[in-house]
């Protein structure tokens, strides 16, 4: 089944498959996407990631720290079908990558630790991917490991992301001993022996007979339970037969019902072809979705004769220039062709279209509904634009963009380099979305916000290495936020203002009162007798979010709280929407001085792992550092110590766990909400 990507192949829609590589950190997303290239035939060397040499970590930065940071667009060929891959990143501090990629996939491999079962930032990944509905298939790494269990991983998969897992293979041989799968659908032994590429096909173990039958018995329930085709031939039948099986497993993802488990040991490329079998067999293919469709209604078919309509995902400065990633949902493009960039209300042409394998391209004449692909050529599109037939036009829904919760300030150490960083900033924030730079207007120092401690160690080494930039940095702050604990009532307030010509009047009255500190803001009016007419209520609204920008504790944006205008006043001649927006504005201003305030911070869920000997010490530092431990379990001579964190308390916690546990601990983290501050908070000013 291996091909040569050499060549420029021409798929329908209908034999295209768009997935990404999900899991957690060290699951092994790296080398699953490696093996599939190998045994497709894009590459004809595995890569490997303790060697640096993976066709998707290209990175510098990511081959230093052997991990995955920026989300890589690849492709090959399978059984007479395209697949497009993106390997995306497992680390918390990059889920903006994965939220963006997810966004133009149609399927997903989320692979899991066979002997960790589902850890937190895999659960986090699936939840976005439940966002945006893309259909699962799950692969069960590393069943070659010490303590490796496909049972075990299968119930963590259905108690944590409350899924009905539908296990259609049954593995051969234990940890060390792990040579293959038994393929339950077609009762089959799948064997790959040490040194070689390709799977030898044979009858089921005498050993395994037995509970191979047992469990595709089990199989063959579950799905009948859920597929109505099913049922009616397993009760029609002795069994269901392996053509019914099969569809109904692939109605079963395809409509998110159910999740399709396999197994095996990528590194020892035991698995991997199966699992592309199942790629082919489950995953949607473009046509399989629902059309797209923007906020009007317009639809967009997975046509290649359709109106062209894509999105780009991903920006990236490359040395031969910029390179916009496009998914095209209908369609054709073509070399030269204009197209609109629908939301910025430009025109952009295109210059060259790629195939991309990572950090390598194939030009390529014209790409149609399905594909994805790089452009050269397009210069301002950001990621989440939306571009199209300038006759036909429309805005899609584009990918959502985490607030950042950490910030650093950066200024240049030479003093002629102001210019350069500012420039280095501006392009980073275009190709990151996550990140974003603004100036303190206290202390007219240049703050780089991010996602964690590690997505701005990332973006600094970059001005560094990418931008030749020496720059000083200072240390990390976290995002606090402020709320209301108890409001006001009744405040009124009357903008006036005369200056010689037209003047300005605008006579508000508002209420402020306390929601739950996630739901943010709310605005309502009840001012009845047309007192305030319709569109100077939206300019008060308008008014009011201006004011949310900084509050009254310290400066912090704020969330939490309801508005109701409930009285008001116009003139005649001097009142208008900029009056009534600069009256909410100040209003709002003035109310949430006289409420009582509370500060927030943003909490971590962490995750420890650690020796049963170190677990005192480390729970002894976990409440120094103001951490709510939420529960411990045992596994495979380890302690897992999950607790809530507030994330300021967090800044160098590696590097302190690793000295209390001689090197032996390790922690994972993911963003955990917000709380009030309780206490007082080192080096915060309130």
């Amino acid at each position: 089944m291996r091909a040569d990507l050499n060549r420029n192949h021409l798929v329908p829609p209908t034999g295209i498959r768009n997935l990404g590589i999900l899991a957690h950190v060290d699951a092994g997303k790296t080398t699953v996407t490696e093996r599939i290239l190998y045994l497709a035939g894009a590459v004809h060397r595995r890569g490997e990631v303790h060697e640096g040499t993976t066709v998707t970590d290209f990175d510098p930065l990511e081959r230093d720290r052997g991990i995955t940071i920026f989300a890589a667009a690849v492709s090959c060929l399978w059984d007479g079908h395209r697949i497009n891959l993106i390997d995306t990143p497992g680390h918390v501090d990059f889920s903006d990558e994965v939220e963006r990629s997810l966004r133009v996939l149609d399927g997903a491999v989320a692979v899991f630790d066979a002997v960790a079962g589902v850890e937190p930032q895999t659960e986090s990944v699936w939840r976005q991917a439940d966002r945006y509905g893309v259909p699962r298939i799950a692969f069960v790494n590393k069943m070659d490991r010490a303590g490796a269990d496909l049972d075990t991983a299968v119930e963590s998969i259905r108690r944590r992301l409350r899924v009905v897992p539908l296990v259609v293979q049954l593995p051969i041989g234990r940890e060390d001993g792990f040579a293959g799968v038994v393929d339950l659908l077609r009762m089959r032994a799948l064997v790959c022996e040490a040194g070689r590429d390709t799977v030898t096909e044979g009858p089921v173990p005498e050993a395994l007979a037995d509970e191979a039958r047992r469990r595709r018995r089990l199989l063959e329930e579950t799905v009948a339970e859920l597929h109505p085709a099913a049922l009616e031939e397993f009760c029609a039948g002795p069994e269901i037969s392996t053509p019914t099986l099969s569809a109904a497993l692939r109605d079963l993802t395809l409509r998110g019902e159910a999740v399709v488990v396999l197994c095996g040991s990528a590194y020892r490329d035991r698995g991997v072809e199966p699992l592309l079998d199942a790629v082919v067999a489950y995953l949607p293919a473009p046509p399989d979705v629902p059309p797209v469709r923007d906020g009007a209604g317009q639809e967009r078919p997975a046509d290649p004769a359709a109106p062209f309509a894509g999105l780009v995902f991903k920006v990236h400065a490359a040395p031969t220039g910029r390179l916009t990633y496009l998914r095209v949902y209908s369609g054709t493009i073509r070399r030269g062709d204009v197209v609109l960039d629908a939301g910025a209300r430009r025109t952009e042409r295109i210059g060259r279209i790629l195939r991309v394998q990572a950090d390598r391209q194939t030009e390529t004449d014209r790409a149609t509904a399905g594909d994805i692909v790089a452009v050269a050529g397009v210069k301002a599109a950001r990621a989440g634009a939306t571009l199209c037939a300038p006759g036909a036009p429309l805005v899609l829904e584009p990918p959502v963009t985490a607030s950042p919760v950490v910030s650093v300030a950066v200024e240049p150490r030479g003093s002629g380099d102001a210019d350069r960083l500012a420039t280095a900033l501006a392009r980073m924030a275009d190709e990151d979305p996550s990140l974003s730079v603004r100036t303190d207007p206290e202390t007219g120092q240049t703050l780089l916000s991010g996602m964690g401690e590690l997505h701005l160690e990332v973006a600094v080494d970059r001005l560094r290495r990418d931008h030749r930039l020496d720059v000083a940095v200072g240390r990390p702050r976290v995002a606090y936020r402020e709320t209301v604990v108890r409001g006001v009532s009744g405040l009124l307030y009357r903008h006036v203002k005369q200056d010689g010509g037209a003047g300005q009047f605008a006579h508000v009255v508002l209420d402020v009162e306390p929601l739950e500190h996630d739901a943010g803001f709310e605005f309502r009016s009840t001012v009845t007798g047309g007192r305030v007419p319709r569109e100077y209520v939206g300019a008060v609204e308008a008014g009011c979010r201006d004011a949310l920008a900084a509050g009254p504790l310290g400066g912090h944006p704020v969330t939490g709280l309801r508005v109701t205008l409930t009285d008001g006043a116009t003139h005649p001649k001097d009142s208008s929407e900029m009056a009534f927006r600069t009256a909410g504005r100040l209003a709002l201003r003035e109310a949430l001085r006289a409420a009582e305030m509370a500060l927030l911070e943003p909490l971590a869920e962490v995750t420890v792992t650690v020796p049963e000997d170190a677990v005192g010490g480390v729970l002894g530092d976990l409440a120094a550092r103001r951490g709510r431990v939420t529960g411990s379990a045992a596994r495979a001579g380890a302690v897992v110590v999950t607790a809530t964190v507030p994330l300021a308390e967090l800044f160098g916690y590696a590097t302190r766990l690793r000295g209390r546990t001689q090197g032996r601990g390790s922690f994972t983290s993911r963003p955990a909400g917000y709380a009030q501050v309780t206490g007082s908070v080192p080096g915060l000013t309130r």
